[in-house]
Order: C-alpha cells, then sequence, then structure tokens
C-alpha cells in the first residue's frame, strides 16, 4: 500500500463506515424512495440492486461456513478491521459480501465496515485491479495502527480471470456474461470464496 492510502484511510474514515446491518437497511432505505447507491438511479440499476437484495437475503439464510474456516477465524487473536469498498447495485459484492459479514460475525477481534466506492474514490484509486475501480475489494487493517495487512477482492480465486475471459470475449453480450457470472456463483456456493479466505487468514495471521 502506497504511504498516501495510509494516509487517506484515517480512524475518521473507519469510525464513520457502515456496519452490515448498516450497509442492509441503507439499501433499503435507497430502494423505498426510489433510488440505490452512486449518482445513476436508472431502471436497470434498480433492478439490479433488487436482485442483490434477494441474492444477500437468500445468502444471510442459507450460506454455511466450512468447520475448518471457523475454527481458522476463531483463532485469530489479533485486532482487525476488514474495510469493504462496495456499491449496492454491483452484483459481485452481492455474492460476496454475505459470506465475508458470515466470517466476520465468528470472531470479535473482527470489525467489519463498509464504504461506498464511489463516495471515496480517493481510496478505490490505490487498490485498483488491472486498473479498474472493481468491487467488492476488501482490505485488512491492524485495528489500531490502520496498518494494512492484506487486501481480497473483486471476485473469489482464480474466478477472477475467468469472469476477464468472458468478458473479452466478443461473442458473449453483456447480458450473457452476467448470467454467467451469477451462474458461477450459484454453482460454487461460496466454496472458492472461503478458500480464499483459509489462506489468507493464515497469511495475515
Amino acid at each position: 500500500m502506497s504511504q498516501t492510502a495510509e494516509q487517506l484511510v484515517t480512524p475518521e474514515i473507519i469510525a464513520d463506515a457502515m456496519s452490515y446491518r448498516e450497509y442492509r437497511t441503507l439499501i433499503d432505505d435507497l430502494l423505498d424512495q426510489g433510488k440505490t447507491t452512486g449518482s445513476n438511479h436508472s431502471e436497470a440499476m434498480l433492478n439490479y440492486t433488487k436482485m442483490n437484495v434477494q441474492r444477500m437475503r437468500r445468502l444471510d439464510k442459507q450460506l454455511e461456513l466450512t468447520s475448518s474456516l471457523k475454527k481458522q477465524i476463531q483463532s485469530v487473536d489479533e485486532d482487525w478491521v476488514w474495510l469493504v469498498l462496495t456499491e449496492a447495485w454491483c452484483g459481485d459484492a452481492a455474492q460476496n459480501i454475505p459470506g465475508i459479514a458470515k466470517m466476520a460475525e465468528q470472531n470479535d477481534h473482527i470489525e467489519l465496515k463498509f464504504i461506498l466506492r464511489d463516495e471515496h474514490l480517493d481510496i478505490m484509486d490505490e487498490y485498483l485491479t488491472n486498473g479498474g475501480r472493481s468491487i467488492p475489494k476488501l482490505i485488512c487493517f491492524d485495528a489500531d495502527t490502520l496498518e494494512e495487512i492484506g487486501t481480497w477482492g473483486p471476485r473469489p480465486g482464480e474466478f477472477q480471470q475467468k469472469a476477464m475471459e468472458w468478458k473479452d470475449d466478443p461473442e458473449i453480450s453483456k447480458k450473457e456474461w452476467a448470467k454467467k457470472l451469477h451462474k458461477w456463483y450459484a454453482d460454487d456456493k461460496g466454496k472458492t470464496l472461503q478458500a480464499d479466505f483459509e489462506t489468507l487468514i493464515a497469511q495475515w495471521s
């Protein structure tokens, strides 16, 4: 992480960031007003957001963490902040955030916080993926010093590469790409995300 990023993620940013419950409530409240996060409140963006709420609700209920991952998370004895850059309309965020929230719930040493990408582009621009502002992006900080420990995102494991190959394929339309993306998540059932975090938590601890 650059010196700039260390200066940008301040205790004030962390204090003002949302919990998972607050993030979910914000999305519901915005939808009630016919809005989503960010500045684009088009019908398409609202539809993405509505689908994402359904995805998150389903994952909140159905996703189960493996016993080995639970054990590993519960063994963390340092205080961490997991800061996630996200937006309500982002399908990848909806597919991964509920699993991340379940992980953070396993250990009081891990504080999970959310900020909106488009309100914090200065921070986002320190964590680009192949030059793009891809979300969700999780940054793990030491809670006391706010020194960066590691990052994850925007997609699990090797799926990021596969998704980019599909996106660059001229024969796959944007609509078809989104369909393939969400089918992969449905088939994977959070396994690759959990495998990522088993590896990362071992490295971060």
